[in-house]
């Protein structure tokens, strides 16, 4: 047909020039291997092939250390979890800017053109917005979003800190005299709030309260986030904005960066917490784990253990 390898693009515009025999090439050649020269043997391990030799495989005979196997072996599906990602997005931003390595620059019908010049927008993920929360958004709805994560990302913050401070420094005295509760009889944690006096509750409600309602409030003519109580709480550069434009452009992407990082912190914080009873406890407190008939398992590599988010292994059925 006159096509020669240098006639054919990278990624997906090749899959228009790979002509009909080619196609039946493939189709062929993947049946071959699904259903004979590599067909699964279920008395074989996963990925064992017994005509694996045929195909000239490094180790097809098998590996006898069994240290450096269950190494390479776990180094392969390390290896092969990061390809899956990989492909996937060489596959997205093929199929979006016409390229795998193109800028995203190019894909001009993204519907989240016109927040790209909004503080937050970091690399490399630009305006990040998995979800699709804002592609039909106007002005007024990108405003409300950007106040709720300013305000998230500073209480997550604080908390993460709360989180960190007592497990290296505790008031002395008394935190609620009248009970004979003290600082340092308060836990870290999720188990604080069982120890939090009716009257503490009260005190929280109203703070969180009188904040939201008149000492912080948010006003329509000023940026999210810009108060104008802010320097009476002794909050830095509250007093008036950063005059330097790109000083304050600096400052204001860290806060979001800090923030969005403290937000994951403190989740993570809090499942670990509540699943095995401390902040930084050890996952393998977590003995109601329907994960543990796989611990043992090629794959189950630090810091995750058994990584299954979507609960697709709970049943426990090997």
């Amino acid at each position: 047909e006159g096509l020669a390898f240098a006639d054919v693009p990278n990624g997906l515009a090749a899959l228009s020039k790979v002509p009909a025999a080619g196609w039946a090439q493939w189709f062929c050649f993947v049946g071959a291997l699904e259903t004979n020269l590599l067909a699964a043997d279920k008395s074989r391990a996963p990925g064992d092939f017994e005509n694996a030799g045929r195909l000239g495989l490094p180790f097809a005979g098998g590996i006898e250390d069994a240290d450096k196997r269950a190494r390479s072996l776990n180094s392969e599906i390390a290896n092969g979890r990061l390809a899956m990602m990989a492909i996937t997005g060489m596959l997205f931003q093929d199929g979006l800017t016409g390229s795998a390595w193109g800028d995203w620059s190019l894909y001009v019908d993204s519907p989240l053109r016109a927040f790209e010049n909004e503080l937050g927008v970091q690399s490399p993920l630009g305006f990040w917005d998995a979800a699709g929360y804002c592609k039909e958004d106007t002005a007024v709805d990108f405003r409300r979003r950007r106040e709720s994560e300013l305000k998230h990302g500073r209480i997550a913050m604080i908390a993460t800190m709360g989180y960190i401070t007592p497990e290296y420094f505790k008031f002395p005295g008394f935190l609620a005299p009248h009970l004979g509760l003290k600082f340092t009889d308060v836990p870290n944690g999720l188990a604080a709030l069982s120890k939090v006096p009716q009257a503490g509750w009260a005190q929280y409600v109203f703070f969180v309260g009188l904040l939201e309602v008149g000492f912080l409030k948010q006003e329509p003519d000023r940026a999210p986030g810009d108060f104008a109580n802010g320097g009476t709480l002794g909050v830095p550069n509250a007093s008036g904005p950063i005059e330097n434009e790109e000083a304050r452009k600096r400052k204001l992407n860290s806060e979001l960066a800090n923030g969005r990082l403290a937000m994951m912190a403190i989740i993570g914080m809090f499942f670990q917490d509540g699943l095995t009873g401390s902040a930084y406890g050890d996952w393998a407190l977590f003995t109601a784990s329907p994960l543990r008939a796989f611990e043992k398992e090629l794959g189950v590599q630090a810091p995750f253990g058994l990584f299954d988010p979507l609960g697709m292994s709970k049943d426990g059925d090997i």
